[in-house]
């Protein structure tokens, strides 16, 4: 039989995955993917599967784990030097924008070029980065909410009680960006689109 009689032997068939800041985005990517092209993977459950799914959320973490590493330093070396609250009004807020543009291409470029390296399309480039940018844009501004509420509304200026904002403000963020993932991004029903 030909590639045509077979598409999942032919890799342009593939669903587009999307490199994200989340385990379980990962899962949901696994399950939409396997319940549109079953033949393609491992059965659900099995240690072909589990050991797949492991590798791939070593991967993820590593890549999400340098990414807070990144936006927390980015965060507070800007916060300590040109974007000083004593200098700027607004630099923490300012610096949380820039760590998080940055943590965001970070994130981006590792999950693109190494955890899902295998599994995204070359043609889907622009698709792939709209998407994720537009959730993750979205993510830091619901992340900004923390540290705009307790260094400006309440009063809380120092560097630990922003690190503390900054760090709940990665947590909502990601909260949301898992929503949109599993129910837009890695939706089942987007898999023929």
């Amino acid at each position: 039989m030909t590639e045509q009689q077979h598409p999942h032997h032919d890799p342009s068939w593939r669903d587009t995955r999307h490199p994200q800041s989340g385990a379980i985005a990962i899962i949901a990517a696994e399950e939409a993917d396997a319940r549109t092209h079953p033949e393609d993977h491992p059965r659900r459950g099995t240690a072909a599967w589990w050991g797949h799914l492991f590798k791939q959320l070593m991967k993820f973490g590593l890549i999400g784990g340098l990414g807070v590493v990144v936006d927390m330093g980015v965060f507070n070396w800007l916060r300590a030097t040109v974007l000083s609250p004593s200098e700027v009004t607004w630099g923490p807020m300012a610096a949380n924008i820039i760590a998080t543009l940055v943590a965001i291409i970070f994130n981006w470029a590792g999950n693109r070029f190494w955890t899902f390296r295998k599994e995204r399309h070359h043609t889907s480039t622009s698709r792939e980065a709209i998407e994720f940018f537009a959730v993750s844009l979205a993510g830091m501004l619901i992340g900004l909410l923390p540290l705009w509420f307790t260094h400006y509304g309440m009063g809380w200026t120092s560097p630990i009680a922003d690190n503390i904002s900054k760090l709940v403000g990665i947590g909502l963020g990601s909260v949301f960006r898992f929503a949109l993932y599993r129910w837009w991004v890695y939706s089942p029903s987007r898999a023929t689109t």
